[in-house]
């Protein structure tokens, strides 16, 4: 057999990305966008509720150019039971934004994000009670697992030395988990609509109803605290929303659920090595027990 022999100035192109690998990418770029998240919140230096409004304002607004840019408008246009769901889960979507942020206000940005992201094993425990998940002690170990790292990774190794607002911050960021599982839970009845589609009716959810904030209080004056709010509307909300869902369109569900774990790590990553604050040991103890808790409780 004779090998091909390359001609004199000829260069190998580069070969094409395979989706897998795109999809894995496009994940840890949003995710690494998201992590940066809580630094925007505390920059800004607003009222929860004033940052929830210009999150979804200015995301709105990079949603929708993202729309006309692609043509896809259409897909705003929803009519009855998909519009009910789009609302139901656009309220309920600003309720986990104002519970989240007014969580890392409380706590700290690790903290809160960490205690958040129990939400995809409160996902696993729904779908157990409702019979849509086979029961097994696996998945119920993974959930008591799951809690307990949730225990740990809150700080309840050192639970003598919380003030009532840190256990409010828990709560809040717990009552933010439960309603980010209850958009889920309404997405998959919708599945005719696109993610894109969803997330732009929570912007614009958003931007109607808690528009009374900045009419009653005002807002801040023109300056850096409208960058970062700006920021928290297009690179967290437009950009990373883009970028994510464009990866979760083409990967397998288990290899989803693991890289959404880039967001929470990238968080406390960033707020370390920019802000100075770290987990301690039990809370790093907590995390791991909340990671192998979801890894195990989906292995079929």
């Amino acid at each position: 057999m004779t090998m091909m022999k390359r001609l004199p100035g000829a260069r190998l192109l580069p070969q094409p990305m395979d989706e897998t690998t795109r999809g894995t990418w496009q994940m840890v770029a949003g995710g690494l966008m998201l992590g940066t998240l809580g630094l925007f919140l505390e920059a800004a230096a607003v009222h929860p509720v004033l940052a929830v409004w210009a999150r979804c304002v200015f995301g709105g607004l990079a949603l929708s150019v993202w729309f006309l840019l692609t043509h896809r408008s259409r897909e705003l246009a929803l009519g009855g039971r998909a519009l009910a769901c789009a609302l139901a889960g656009g309220v309920l979507m600003n309720i986990n934004w104002l519970l989240f942020f007014a969580a890392i206000e409380r706590t700290s940005i690790a903290v809160a994000t960490m205690v958040f992201h129990v939400q995809p094993v409160l996902l696993l425990a729904f779908g157990l009670w409702r019979g849509q998940e086979a029961w097994s002690g696996r998945r119920a170990g993974a959930i008591v697992l799951a809690l307990a790292g949730l225990g740990l990774a809150a700080g309840g190794w050192d639970a003598g030395d919380w003030t009532p607002a840190y256990l409010v911050g828990i709560v809040m960021a717990l009552g933010g988990a439960f309603s980010y599982a209850g958009v889920t839970l309404i997405a998959n009845q919708v599945r005719s609509v696109t993610p894109m589609a969803l997330a732009w009716w929570q912007c614009a959810v958003g931007a109607v109803l808690l528009a009374w904030w900045p009419w009653l209080h005002g807002a801040p004056p023109a300056g850096a605290a409208w960058l970062w709010l700006a920021g928290l509307g297009v690179i967290h909300t437009g950009w990373a929303y883009v970028v994510l869902y464009a990866g979760v369109a083409r990967l397998a569900p288990g290899r989803v659920a693991l890289l959404q774990f880039v967001y929470p790590i990238s968080a406390i990553v960033f707020e370390w090595l920019l802000l100075g604050r770290s987990l301690s040991a039990s809370q790093w103890l907590g995390v791991a027990a909340m990671l192998g808790a979801l890894a195990w409780g989906r292995r079929r």
